[in-house]
């Protein structure tokens, strides 16, 4: 299957659930992660019309976004040094990982050195509990947020979690579930923030996380398989 058959494919599946849940395919949004995936095979995606691309290591994304159309909305979706911001800062559409006040400093410090008025982030959670991912304590993201206006150009446009390591689909629901109720505690608490996206969901659980209210997707796998059939 070709990469633009393949995003057609997830596309109208992305549309039949949606219209379950009683959504437009449109209030959901598709960042196809590119990781590791080399820039002509990224313009075939590019060129069957999608624009918003996830990038997980700040080094690689800096080695294509060159050799790749202007135009395109990066995201930046994996873990983020803070010795890494001055890079990516004014150069990506939105920051998936915001996780630590460190980084929501260095973000403050670079946007005041470059003049640039806003860096959109999202804040990511850990609600799957597990040592192996970044991301908050969600016990913890209420202090997290109370500290954002001592750093105003962080601007702060919802969640992103990644779901738990488990083929259990009920721990799934449940961890994408509390995710998106924390994301509606927020909105009541710190209403002067903005808490448009749900960002969770990528190719092996993406399904659920319409199903459980996400509006962003991170999906690679099931546009980039790592065997291409010749």
């Amino acid at each position: 299957m070709t990469i633009a058959a393949s995003i057609q494919t997830l596309r109208k599946s992305i549309g039949e659930i949606t219209q379950g849940t009683g959504r437009s395919s449109e209030s959901v949004r598709l960042v196809i992660v590119t990781k590791t995936v080399e820039p002509a095979r990224i313009l075939e995606a590019y060129q069957a019309g999608e624009r918003d691309f996830g990038e997980n290591r700040v080094q690689e994304w800096d080695e294509k976004k060159d050799l790749l159309p202007q135009d395109i909305r990066w995201h930046l979706i994996g873990h983020l040094q803070t010795n890494k911001v001055k890079h990516v800062i004014g150069r990506v559409s939105l920051i998936h990982s915001l996780d630590r006040l460190a980084l929501a400093d260095a973000l403050e410090k670079q946007a005041i050195a470059k003049g640039i008025r806003e860096v959109p982030c999202l804040v990511q959670v850990n609600m799957a509990g597990e040592e192996s991912k970044f991301g908050l304590d969600p016990a913890a993201v209420d202090d997290f947020i109370r500290q954002m206006p001592d750093r105003p150009r962080v601007k702060i446009q919802g969640l992103m979690a990644i779901g738990p390591m488990t083929e259990n689909e009920k721990r799934i629901r449940e961890c994408f579930r509390k995710t998106r109720e924390l994301l509606e505690d927020l909105k009541g608490k710190f209403p002067q923030q903005s808490w448009g996206i749900l960002s969770m969901g990528m190719s092996s659980d993406y399904r659920i996380a319409i199903e459980e209210g996400a509006n962003m997707l991170r999906i690679g796998s099931l546009i980039f398989p790592r065997e291409i059939p010749t």
